[in-house]
């Protein structure tokens, strides 16, 4: 079924809301640690979708089951949130895009960890190889200088982690919670996140918060994890589970573009070498060459 005009405004707005994180994290960091970014992030997107949760009626199912909603929170948004806060402190804004961009790769080595037959196909073995050599290639070329920066190097290190996290949420979902209301999981995480980190956040040693760090923070908070979060089910909706993540390939391109345009970041030849490698690599290791994907049925709970 071809995607309708509604469908493709909201894969831009997707790819554009979660592009411009790494440009937002990477200014409020300048100003406010990584842990007030977590608390204050996800404080401010739970203020905002726990009412719409509570109207819905979509907080009690996540209640019931909050041992895994607290398991799905620490695995999408506490490691993540705070680790992508404290690599951007050393790396470029767009190569930590890039770099999360890997997502597909460790999603189809979780799946052959698992016994996924589909997963071993030829193609999407290649994909695995050409993606992980697109890493290599960004992290060995210029503009990063790994070899003589440990702190750039352990950076890599921390949102290749992130990628790994961001992978291995959706299993907890799709096998945990899965008749749980999206939204009352979202809420309900985001809460408990901002609770866990506001304590850690106040007693950590930091300097007065600049106008421009405070303001990446809210847009943080309001625009690329309450409304972001609103837009992806409202995709989900429109052209269902199998083809809403499809706008993931366009993140990196947005946050590459975000960090040369507006923070002035170099284009280093490795970045430009690896780019094409790791999105070429997660195409192929995600869908095994194929256009299009089979549907396969799936509840997604709103």
């Amino acid at each position: 079924m071809p995607v309708s005009a509604r469908g493709w405004m909201l894969y831009g707005a997707m790819a554009l809301l979660w592009g411009m994180p790494y440009l937002f994290i990477k200014e409020a960091v300048d100003t406010i640690t990584p842990a007030a970014i977590v608390a204050g992030r996800t404080l401010i997107g739970a203020a905002i979708l726990l009412p719409i949760a509570l109207y819905r009626r979509s907080l009690w199912p996540a209640l019931q089951k909050w041992p895994w909603v607290l398991a799905f929170g620490a695995v999408e948004m506490a490691g993540p949130f705070l680790l992508l806060g404290h690599a951007e402190q050393s790396i470029p804004s767009g190569t930590t895009g890039l770099l999360v961009a890997t997502v597909p790769l460790f999603a189809a080595l979780i799946a052959v960890l698992r016994g996924d037959r589909t997963a071993l196909s030829p193609l999407r073995g290649l994909g695995l190889v050409i993606g992980f050599a697109g890493v290599i290639v960004i992290v060995s070329g210029p503009g990063l200088s790994v070899g003589t920066n440990p702190a750039a190097l352990w950076a890599v290190v921390e949102v290749l982690l992130v990628a790994l996290l961001y992978a291995i949420a959706p299993f907890i979902v799709a096998t945990r919670l899965r008749d749980v209301p999206s939204l009352g999981t979202i809420s309900l995480a985001l809460l408990a996140i901002g609770i866990l980190y506001l304590p850690i956040a106040l007693l950590t040693p930091h300097e007065a918060p600049s106008a421009r760090s405070l303001g990446a923070l809210l847009a943080l908070g309001v625009l690329c994890t309450a409304v972001a979060f609103v837009f992806f089910f409202a995709l989900i909706a429109e052209v269902g589970p199998v083809r809403a993540p499809l706008f993931t390939y366009v993140n990196p391109v947005v946050a590459i573009l975000l960090g040369v345009v507006i923070l002035g970041e170099q284009l280093a030849g490795g970045l430009l070498a690896g780019f094409p490698l790791v999105i070429v690599g997660c195409w192929l290791a995600a869908t095994g060459g194929r256009i299009r994907r089979p549907a396969a049925p799936a509840a997604v709970a709103d």
